[in-house]
């Protein structure tokens, strides 16, 4: 079967496609917003790439968000419940991390169905 990468770099692909599975990461782009703004960056990203994979927000099938503090918990599931379509939730889990720069505060790590 066919790997297909997308934006790769030497380092990372932003997409990875398996098989009809969807495999991407995601960090925000401004370092100095709150939790709730990068949440919202980072879905409306993912938005875009799952598009670009084929896939859409409907197909998620595990979402793994890493915090970098619990109390952002609530902030950044307000503003995932809205993005959300209704019955479409995947399996998911939320941990707290030490994330790779100081200003992340989210990252999501998505797998989709194509």
């Amino acid at each position: 079967m066919t790997i297909e990468r997308f934006g790769t770099t030497p380092r990372y692909s932003d997409v990875v496609v398996h098989d009809n599975t969807v495999y991407l990461v995601e960090v925000a782009a401004t370092l100095e917003a709150d939790a709730a703004t990068q949440t919202r960056e980072i879905l409306a990203s993912i938005e875009q790439l799952l598009a670009r994979a084929g896939s859409g927000k409907d197909r998620l099938l595990q979402v793994t968000i890493y915090l970098a503090d619990m109390a952002d918990y609530d902030a950044m599931n307000e503003v995932w419940d809205a993005w959300l379509p209704p019955g479409c939730a995947p399996s998911r889990a939320c941990i707290q991390a030490r994330l790779a720069k100081p200003g992340y505060k989210v990252e999501l790590v998505v797998t989709a169905a194509r």
